[in-house]
């Protein structure tokens, strides 16, 4: 049986018990407001996190605590809580907006934010059909829960989505893509100079290293990785300099621009030193932070999280020089994969990472006429105005339609 959940007069969710047809015995899934949580939550989110199909340092505890506290728009959505007996399975954040396209329909959606570069759920290894299964089953049966399920920022055909697809293909229903790209990240066998060798043209391996040696002759050159948990407010106060001196500062984007950005990175950043998921790589000119790189490591991956650098610089690349530091995570035998967390057209990143990740947009329907009639129009304008894009870009010729699944 499910914890399933409705909407009072008040426009409020709240739990009720409601039978679901498609639930597996002993499972069970219960909604929470995210500034309401349960403390007894706590070990259980990080034991999650640990025994996780996909690691994903923007689904853990201290990440996502970090926006409850910090940025608006977080706190008064929610959280769905799946069970199997006491073991806690998966973890969907969750929130009901209007889908972006004109048609101006109410969907759910999952919980994601401008500082969030991936929003895979947490679901236990071995247990993602069932955890979709859950989800699916309580979304259906919930008169809150409107037009269909869309999720954003998911790692394609990894465990967790083919877990989706499966736990959709055994209640016939659609499991469709409707927009994808692409993105740099590091998973290669070998080792640190071997990967640059490899990677990076031997012209561009000579430019590196003369602007390298230019930026010796200016003093004391140093890297350094954050080790004690004294200096992190001062490394924290270090990057949010560094950024808002730059092109994002001048364009009001730095995180020290805005008290809740800065306020939250302070708290994600703290966050993830005390559950052993932080890395800071600093390059020191004369001990004068020239850039920074800040990644969560969550075995057996990585996330390259923000990086600054100072635009006095920029003839040195320190950008990059930090990069090519932060190929020893090749030489890490925990960390199988780095994601780069970067766009899909970045110069720099895509020049030095040489394998690419996949990042999808998925859309489910929910049963019910209305709800699936919904779906069915909305996937309609999507491919209707994809086909359109397409051919216009392609001189008026025609195309295949946009990713279905």
């Amino acid at each position: 049986m499910f914890i399933a959940t409705h909407i009072d007069s008040a426009g409020e969710m709240k739990a009720n018990t409601a039978p679901a047809a498609a639930a597996s015995p002993g499972i069970a899934a219960t909604l929470h407001r995210l500034d309401a949580l349960p403390a007894s939550l706590n070990r259980d989110w990080d034991s999650l996190a640990l025994h996780a199909a996909e690691p994903n340092a923007f689904a853990e505890r201290w990440f996502v605590e970090a926006g409850i506290r910090r940025l608006p728009g977080i706190a008064d959505q929610n959280l769905l809580e799946v069970r199997d007996g006491s073991t806690l399975i998966a973890l969907f954040p969750l929130r009901i907006e209007r889908h972006e396209s004109r048609l101006a329909f109410r969907i759910v959606a999952n919980l994601g934010h401008h500082n969030s570069f991936l929003d895979t759920p947490l679901i236990r290894a071995g247990a993602e059909v069932a955890a979709w299964g859950a989800l699916l089953d309580t979304l259906d049966a919930a008169a809150w829960a409107p037009g269909f399920l869309h999720l954003k920022n998911i790692a394609a055909d990894g465990p967790v989505h083919c877990g989706l697809r499966a736990a959709t293909a055994l209640r016939r229903r659609a499991c469709d893509i409707v927009q994808h790209s692409e993105r740099a990240m590091l998973a290669s066998p070998l080792g640190s100079q071997a990967y640059y060798e490899a990677t990076v043209r031997k012209k561009k391996r000579k430019e590196l290293k003369r602007l390298r040696t230019r930026l010796d002759e200016l003093g004391d050159v140093r890297f350094h990785r954050l080790a004690d948990s004294a200096d992190l407010p001062g490394w924290i106060d270090h990057f949010l300099s560094l950024e808002s001196k730059g092109w994002k500062g001048d364009s009001g984007s730095a995180l020290a621009c805005d008290a809740d950005t800065r306020a939250f990175f302070r708290d994600a950043l703290t966050g993830a030193w005390h559950a052993d998921r932080l890395e800071i790589l600093r390059l020191d000119l004369d001990e004068r932070p020239i850039a920074m790189l800040v990644n969560f490591r969550t075995a057996p991956g990585a996330f390259s999280f923000k990086i600054a650098f100072d635009e006095e610089f920029a003839r040195y690349s320190p950008g990059v020089l930090i990069q090519l530091e932060n190929y020893a995570v090749l030489d890490s035998p925990e960390i199988a994969w780095t994601d780069s967390c970067a766009s899909a057209d970045h110069p720099m990143i895509n020049s030095l990472w040489a394998e690419r990740r996949t990042i999808v947009r998925l859309s489910v329907p929910l049963s019910g006429l209305r709800r699936r009639s919904i779906f069915a129009l909305v996937r309609l304008a999507e491919r209707t105005a994809a086909t359109i894009r397409a051919r216009r870009a392609a001189g008026g010729a025609p195309v295949p339609q946009d990713d279905d699944q």
